[in-house]
């Protein structure tokens, strides 16, 4: 059986309000497309039936997939019409805050994405003060590896932002597919999204949001960064101090630093969901799970995490160094810029030791002993022999010491 139109919006929709986590819905989804053709079924059933999602939960999801359908198809009617230079071909998605269409541009004769935010937000200056903060971020970059931003307005009551069109998928397709990538596949992933991270960050711009629905690989399999809409100028102190203490993030890849709301995020936070992602691609899961977002937070927080190469044996030690280093929950641990992480991912491409990351395990083992943990000590021949000699001298001078004594008894006892 193939998902219908309903059981597409719906999985967006069940995702965006949190009612179930992704690997559950991916799960429904498979065993849609492999139930009998005698035994048809609903994506909205089978989440009732394994408890992903309530009766009640459903029938407001229903209301608000034919409201979203609805209001969705009246806005293209109008977009269509309202932006000026652009001809809208069709509707590539939708998510929790925007419409994003394929356009051509008529003045150049290319094909471009255009996000639109819906006029039920428009009325919200928060909303609407985000996404042009997004454009103008994307307007700043300009790198291979990260979508850019072409043009950024207001036409017709509509709030726009024009952006390169990228034909092809996201992570989050082959993962939810339950595809687990090879370790070459994975670092050649990661090497490009930490190329583009290195040049937003030399520019003062940190992401805050990198998981897989946010890189795309275009149809010559080149990886694009995208979704701006949560990335913050570093040097941006007075939106640091509004936002102090609140959780910007995806739950499943939410840096620790970013769930507590602390104030100097900065490019460690980026690595850190970097990791979560490198961690999701090579094991075929997310490094913490729990039914509800509060939960996996939690554990981002608090739980160890498990190395990457106990679930995925075939991975290498270097490779799962690598991920646990980007993982580390205090940021100090981390690799300090994504140009020091380029070093180490290209050393594990060549088959060869991640220095930075070895060397961050060593002084590890040096801190454990600092703590009381007893490291097994290994002397060599030549400590056995300094000891030996250290042994001979103490003896020669307690022997001395010995005999003086007993003189000085003699002597007393000869004199009485």
């Amino acid at each position: 059986m193939s998902e219908t139109n309903y059981d597409s919006i719906l999985g967006k929709l069940v995702i965006e309000q949190g009612y179930c986590a992704e690997e559950e819905l991916a799960y429904c989804k498979k065993q849609l497309s492999e139930r009998p053709k005698d035994q048809p079924a609903t994506l909205e059933q089978l989440l009732i039936a394994h408890h992903f999602i309530t009766p009640s939960q459903a029938k407001r999801l229903r209301e608000n997939a034919k409201e979203n359908s609805k209001e969705s198809t009246k806005e293209g009617k109008d977009v269509a019409e309202q932006i000026p230079g652009y001809k809208i071909l069709g509707k590539l998605g939708a998510g929790a805050m925007a419409i994003v269409y394929k356009a051509r541009q008529l003045s150049l004769d290319r094909i471009v994405a255009i996000k639109i935010l819906p006029r039920r937000f428009s009325e919200n200056k928060d909303y609407v003060q985000r996404f042009y903060k997004e454009g103008k971020a994307a307007a700043k970059l300009n790198h291979n590896n990260i979508v850019a931003a072409y043009d950024v307005g207001e036409a017709g009551g509509y709030h726009y932002f024009v952006m390169e069109y990228v034909e092809g998928k996201t992570l989050y397709e082959d993962i939810s597919k339950g595809k687990i990538f090879s370790e070459k596949e994975a670092i050649d992933v990661v090497t490009q999204v930490a190329s583009a991270l290195a040049h937003a960050h030399a520019r003062g711009l940190i992401h805050r949001d990198v998981k897989p629905k946010n890189i795309m690989t275009n149809a010559a399999g080149i990886i694009k960064l995208a979704d701006l809409g949560l990335a913050r100028d570093a040097s941006d102190i007075e939106l640091a101090k509004s936002e102090a203490g609140k959780a910007f993030g995806t739950p499943y890849y939410i840096s620790p630093e970013q769930i507590r709301g602390e104030m100097d995020i900065d490019a460690r936070s980026d690595i850190y969901s970097l990791g979560a992602t490198f961690y999701n691609m090579v094991t075929g899961r997310v490094p913490f799970n729990a039914s509800t977002p509060s939960e996996v937070m939690k554990k981002h927080l608090r739980e160890p995490l498990i190395p990457p190469d106990h679930i995925n044996t075939s991975l290498s030690a270097g490779a799962s160094e690598v991920i646990e280093m980007m993982m580390a929950k205090n940021k100090l641990d981390r690799y300090s810029s994504a140009q020091e992480l380029l070093v180490d991912l290209d050393a594990v491409r060549r088959g060869e030791s991640p220095l930075r990351a070895r060397k961050k395990f060593n002084i590890g083992d040096l801190q454990d002993l600092q703590n009381g943990q007893s490291i097994e000590p290994q002397v060599t021949i030549e400590h056995e022999d300094a000891i030996i000699s250290r042994y001979k001298v103490l003896t020669v001078i307690l022997g001395s010491i010995i005999a003086v004594l007993v003189l000085l008894v003699i002597f007393l006892f000869a004199s009485k």
